[in-house]
């Protein structure tokens, strides 16, 4: 269902190119110190992304009886706050006759299509035939632009 570990790499790779960028330009490290920091980046990255990807699991496992309803979610245009955390407004049709909630993962990827982070944002109590608003912001600063893609969605 959920797919972080996939395109971790690449994000990886990246940041590890500046880490060794910026640290090679200071001409007071070792080759060794420069590889450290970089290494330490790149896990950090990824215990990050394992995280996100791991707490937005739990909360569509949590989920019960929920429908498919990747088709009744839009996102808008994502945006960057000033502490560099990405949010994206979610927008959820209701087409059941009843309330419904829905649980909506949103991927937030660079432009390469590679996996940045991962959340889940909750739509409660949707009314029939209505429409219901939320906001999706990433767990942690992002760097560059940023896109955001429906992972799973579920209506319940």
């Amino acid at each position: 269902m959920i797919r972080a570990r996939r395109h971790t790499l690449p994000a990886a790779a990246a940041l590890a190119a500046l880490v060794l960028g910026a640290t090679a330009c200071s001409g007071d490290t070792t080759p060794s110190d420069v590889a450290s920091k970089a290494a330490s980046a790149v896990a950090s990255v990824g215990a990050d992304l394992n995280a996100a990807a791991a707490e937005a699991k739990k909360k569509l496992d949590s989920v019960k009886d929920g429908a498919d309803a990747k088709d009744a979610v839009r996102l808008g245009t994502p945006s960057k706050n000033a502490d560099g955390h990405a949010t994206v407004p979610v927008t959820v049709s209701n087409t059941a006759t009843d309330k419904k909630s829905f649980a909506v993962q949103v991927n937030f990827r660079d432009t390469a299509g590679n996996l940045l982070d991962t959340v889940v944002v909750t739509v409660s109590d949707v009314a029939p035939g209505s429409t219901g608003q939320g906001t999706a912001r990433s767990t942690r600063g992002l760097t560059g632009d940023v896109k955001a893609d429906t992972g799973t969605a579920l209506r319940y």
